[in-house]
Formats: structure tokens, sequence, C-alpha cells
């Protein structure tokens, strides 16, 4: 499971089994990340990691809670709906698209993510 702190809220995702997920769990091997974040296009919330991911983009239709791989470095917290090539990464369980909105939609924020 992936931990996942914006703000005051905790969330948590379960991570995909491909070679990109993983690669973020040994990235969090050694413990969290604080990735600064910005809204984009307003269904996104996008921050770059610190090294780049394996990949394996696809045309992918992301809706709310989707957590994906952009271009190998950017990882992408979806509040809304959208269409790209993606790598997924995982899925955030436990929230409605509406509690989603609210907590990514706002300002720019630093996102902490840890393994749980």
């Amino acid at each position: 499971m992936l931990t996942i702190q914006i703000g005051t809220h905790t969330l948590h995702a379960v991570l995909e089994s491909n070679p990109s997920a993983q690669a973020l769990k040994d990235l969090l091997a050694d413990g969290s990340l604080l990735i600064d974040t910005q809204n984009y296009g307003g269904f996104e919330k996008v921050g770059t990691l610190p090294q780049n991911l394996p990949r394996d983009d696809m045309q992918t239709d992301a809706s709310p809670g989707d957590i994906m791989l952009y271009q190998g470095n950017s990882i992408v917290f979806f509040y809304g709906s959208n269409s790209w090539a993606y790598t997924k990464l995982g899925t955030i369980t436990g929230c409605s698209r509406e509690e989603l909105r609210e907590i990514f939609g706002g300002n720019d924020t630093a996102i902490e993510l840890s393994l749980s």
C-alpha cells in the first residue's frame, strides 16, 4: 500500500503489479518522499519525481483516484478524467470523486508519499 499525505488528509492507494510501481516502491524503501505538485487542467495534480522510473506508456482513460506516471519522471494524481499516454502506478481507495476533487483540487501542495 502507498500512503499519500496531502495537507491534513491521509489517503491510501493500491499499487499496480508492474515494473514502474515496483520502482516507486524501491524509491520509497529508504523512507518517505516529498513531492511539490501543481494543479493542471482542473483534473490532475502533477509533481516531478527525483529520478526517472521505467515506463510502459499506453493510451489510457484516467479516472478520479488513478495515479499515473507521465514521461517517466512525473507522478500524476487524478481528481478528474483525461485520456493520454500514461503508465498506471496505482489507485487511491476509499474516496469519492467529490472528496478527491476537494483534496487535490486546492492550492498547489506538497504531497508526501510513503509505504504502509
